[in-house]
């Protein structure tokens, strides 16, 4: 195969893309969520979801029903109705008097490989009836 300047730069931008987005060793999905929306955004699919199961724990093939049973049909859905940090972790916002993510995420505590659970710094929100 004859590389180009510009297939250089294609191999180049996908390998750049996939050093930026890899799951770090041990990142929980919720962790790894949390620094994708915060970094790229939600398209308003699970896409962040699925490429953490594909590259962290490709036989939990019921991970996104799991998350979309908690409201979590796309990857910012899933904090807005599943899935929050401890209440610990909260910070009062001076504007609203609300509690409030930190403006920076705490360092995800880990799980074991192949895990789908979230580590110690998530909590299932309250579902109200």
């Amino acid at each position: 195969m004859t590389h180009t300047p510009a297939t250089e730069a294609e191999e180049f931008v996908a390998e750049l893309a996939e050093a930026l987005t890899a799951p770090d060793p041990g990142e929980c999905v919720f962790c790894y969520l949390a620094r994708m929306t915060g970094q790229f955004g939600c398209d308003t699919t699970p896409r962040w979801a699925r490429r953490w199961r594909e590259r962290c724990a490709p036989r939990a093939t019921a991970l996104l029903r799991r998350l979309a049973a908690r409201g979590g049909f796309c990857d910012c859905e899933v904090f807005l109705n599943g899935w929050s940090y401890r209440a610990d972790l909260l910070v009062l916002d001076p504007d609203s008097g609300l509690l409030d993510w930190p403006l920076e995420d705490p360092a995800c505590e880990g799980v074991r490989a192949g895990s789908t659970q979230g580590c110690a710094l998530w909590v299932p929100r309250r579902r109200d009836r």
